[in-house]
Parts: structure tokens; C-alpha cells; sequence
């Protein structure tokens, strides 16, 4: 088979590999979709010929295949897997992180929160979706409900997933204010699914095209903080009070900073964006206004399973998220125009 393998400085190839075979344990799903996250942007920018060692994942040896938002059927199973783990032809997402599987946190299904080390990240360490076919273990699989497609399942395996664990740390409810900085794909899902929740949604972006499909996904208000002093408008429209509930998923230490500042007394501001830093005065931004910060990083098995009930419950038209659905043989075109960051998200389809 061939797959996409990022090269490093915004070079992609489609290299040669064998067609997987299960171990014990295992099962090879045949990949029907498989999603681009903003995260693969860190591997597709690393240096030449670093790729995820050059950000210190400590990569397998040899070129590893992209692609950590995959969504498939199970097309071939291992010694070992008991047909309530895994039957052929079942409609599957993938959980993309493995761990020991016996430490408490892999226990619960937070596999990436291994307590033993040795993590391995399908798409970045392991082999991932970006494939005709993907070969993972048997307890990473978790159902894709009928009603939804394939491309839900993938956005479900990564941002839209996320997007739903955040907002379940912090507790959203229909009585909420939640302001959400960045419109990008996880952005963009927090919205969708917050407005579902029947939370009252402030989007902030500074791209009016993401800004306007924000209102088509549910949200009430929209700013730019290009062109505005997003905490003093974020006050404005909520009675000078500031919202009860902030969500970043920028990484942007400004966003982060004004999202903590634009969160009411006794609110919760949450991060998801990956790395970077955020400068606070304690006193003035947290202490003196009881605020709560909370970090959230993607989902466990469980939370996937839930979001994609949540989903299929309520009929939420996930699949609107993608601007852009792709052939594996597009991935250089494909990944050029997603590095703009401008667009919606984009899918491989096989």
C-alpha cells in the first residue's frame, strides 16, 4: 500500500509500505476516512528528516504514516480478540493513543495519560490513518454508531472529541455564557456543540470567514479581536459581568490571556490549545476574581463513545465542518492549503 508520510519543511511523500497483519491482539482496520487535524501541522512543519523526534516524541524507527483522526472497518482480526472487542465489518473509530493498559489511568480508558511511560501516538510515534489500511490494538477501537458517517467518526477521533471533553470538564449547561477563542476546527466543533448543549455562544476569531461560519454553527455573537477589545466586548454583551465559562483553543498566548481576563468572578477558563505559554498577574486575573483554570487534552475512550452518542442523538450535522474532502494521492495539496490556515477541515476519503 501507499501512505502519507510527512518529510519535515512542508514536504509530504506517498510512500510504499506493506499491508499490515494483526498480531495477537490486534485487528487491521480498512480506512474509509481520516481526518487533518491543526495538531499534524507541528510534523508537517518540523525540520527535514525530524518529523515527531524533532519535537522530542521519540519516534519508531523509520518514516512513520500520518494521520491521527481515523475512522474505518475491521477488516482483518488477531489471535486473542474476543468478538465483543472487535467483529469484521464493524464501523470503527480509532482511540489514537496506546499505553500499557494496565496503569490506572489506561484502566479508564486516558490511555495517554500512561502512568508507566512508553506512550505510543498513532500518526505521530505509530503508524496512523492517512492509509489504505491501519494496524492498532483491539482496545483502542470504539464503535461508530450507523447513523453517523465515516468523516464524523474521524472528526469525533480528534477535534470534535476534544471539543466535547473540554466542555465537559468545565461543566458546561444551558445556563452558561461560554466565550470561544478561535474558530478553527475545534473551535468551530466547541460551538456546534456548546449551542446544542443550549449554552448561549460568543466566537471569537480574527478570519471573517471563519467568524461568519461560526454564526451558521450556532453561535449568538461574534467578534473579531483584531479590530476590538475582545474582553471589554466579551463584558458588554454579557451585562459587564464577563462569561461564566472561556474556552481557548488557540495556543496563542494572547488568546489565552484574554480568555482568562474575559471570564466572569467564580468562571472557568479552559485551554486546549497545545503549547506555547500565557503570562497571568495572578492577583488581578485569577485570586482576586476566584477564577478556575482547566486543562483539557483530547478524550478518553469513553468520552469518544459519548461524544459520538451525543451526536447521533442529536442529529448534529458534524460533517458540516469540512470544506474540503481529499484523495490520499492530493495529501502535498491538501496539507499546502491547511498550513494557510484559512479553511475549514479537510478529510481523506478512500
Amino acid at each position: 500500500m501507499r501512505a502519507v508520510v510527512f518529510m519535515g519543511d512542508r514536504e509530504i511523500e506517498l510512500m510504499p509500505f506493506d499491508d499490515p497483519t494483526p498480531g495477537p491482539g490486534e485487528v487491521v482496520l480498512e480506512m474509509k476516512a481520516s481526518g487533518m487535524c491543526g495538531s499534524d501541522l507541528k510534523y508537517y512543519r518540523a525540520p527535514k528528516g525530524g518529523g515527531a523526534s524533532a519535537l522530542g516524541l521519540g519516534a519508531l524507527s523509520g518514516p512513520v504514516i500520518a494521520g491521527h483522526e481515523p475512522c474505518g472497518v475491521v477488516a482483518e482480526i488477531g489471535a486473542g480478540v474476543p468478538d465483543s472487542v472487535a467483529r469484521r465489518g464493524e464501523r470503527v473509530m480509532v482511540h489514537h493513543y496506546k499505553g500499557c493498559g494496565v496503569c490506572k489511568h489506561c484502566l479508564v480508558g486516558w490511555t495517554q495519560l500512561c502512568a508507566k511511560g512508553g506512550m505510543i501516538v498513532y500518526g505521530a510515534t505509530g503508524h496512523g490513518g492517512h492509509a489504505p489500511y491501519m494496524k492498532v490494538p483491539a482496545s483502542t477501537l470504539v464503535p461508530l454508531p450507523d447513523s453517523l458517517s465515516y468523516e464524523t467518526g474521524a472528526a469525533i477521533s480528534c477535534g470534535t472529541g476534544t471539543a466535547f471533553g473540554a466542555l465537559q470538564r468545565i461543566n458546561l449547561t444551558g445556563r452558561d455564557t461560554i466565550a470561544i477563542f478561535g474558530q478553527g476546527p475545534v473551535g468551530l466543533s466547541a460551538t456546534q456543540l456548546a449551542a446544542a448543549m443550549g449554552a448561549r455562544v460568543i466566537a471569537l476569531d480574527v478570519s471573517p470567514d471563519r467568524l461568519t461560519r461560526a454564526r451558521d454553527f450556532g453561535a449568538d455573537a461574534t467578534l473579531n479581536p483584531s479590530n476590538l477589545d475582545p474582553v471589554a466586548a466579551i463584558r458588554e454583551l454579557t451585562h459587564g459581568e464577563g462569561a461564566s465559562l472561556t474556552l481557548d483553543t488557540t495556543g496563542a498566548a494572547e488568546a489565552r490571556a484574554q480568555a482568562v481576563r474575559a471570564t466572569r468572578t467564580w468562571g472557568s477558563a479552559c485551554f486546549v490549545g497545545e503549547g506555547g505559554s500565557v503570562t497571568l498577574d495572578v492577583s488581578p486575573d485569577l485570586l482576586r476574581r476566584q477564577i478556575t483554570i482547566v486543562a483539557s487534552w483530547t478524550f478518553s475512550t469513553v468520552g469518544q463513545a459519548e461524544c459520538a452518542r451525543f451526536v447521533a442523538e442529536r442529529n448534529i450535522d458534524v460533517d458540516h465542518l469540512f470544506t474540503h474532502r481529499w484523495k490520499l494521492g492530493q495529501a502535498a495539496e491538501a496539507y499546502r492549503l491547511f498550513d494557510t490556515q484559512t479553511t475549514g477541515k479537510g478529510v481523506f476519503l478512500m
